[in-house]
């Protein structure tokens, strides 16, 4: 009995399910996705957590695959943080399938992405993680409030967004 009532009663604190729309764009060459993007905003979580100054380095592997280099400085060390990872196209158009260990993979949606490939709102098959990515370190305003309007039309709470710091372009 004392177990019903206790998981009643933690039952109660649980959150709330978020519902999310994660479906990828429906077009999407990986080759023009290739290269060095900024991320300009993003969720907080434990492996990320204190950097600054954070980018993605995407490259095209002989054997098909992709190396995935993200980098960003640890503001409590000052230091450089770097983690090198493959990925391989997804299941779905706009899906790419990334792993920074072994062969544990996850799901990285692209949501939404500029026309020109400038820059990208990604997410995953949980509404923990969300990104905003852009090829130039700061995005203007407008922009920016173009893809939030997106991200919040697709269920996720931009109020959890984290804007990174970036080095000015030069």
């Amino acid at each position: 009995m004392f177990t019903v009532m206790a998981l009643s009663a933690l039952s109660c604190y649980a959150e709330p399910k978020v519902e999310i729309d994660n479906s990828t764009i429906s077009k999407f060459d990986t080759e023009r996705y290739m290269g060095r993007w900024y991320e300009i905003a993003r969720y907080d979580h434990r492996f990320e957590r204190n950097l600054e100054y954070c980018e993605a380095l995407y490259t095209p592997l002989s054997n098909g695959k992709i190396e995935v280099k993200n980098s960003g400085m640890d503001t409590s060390t000052g230091r450089i943080k770097e983690s090198i990872g493959k990925a391989h196209a997804g299941k779905k158009t706009g899906q790419l399938r990334v792993s920074f260990f072994l062969f544990f993979y996850s799901d990285y949606n692209i949501l939404a992405l500029d026309k020109g490939y400038n820059w990208a709102l990604v997410g995953s098959s949980s509404p923990n993680y969300l990104w905003i990515l852009s090829r130039t370190p700061q995005l203007d305003q407008s922009t920016l409030n173009h893809i939030l309007a997106i991200a919040e039309n697709r269920g996720y709470d931009t109020s959890k967004l984290i804007f990174v710091k970036q080095r000015p372009k030069l």
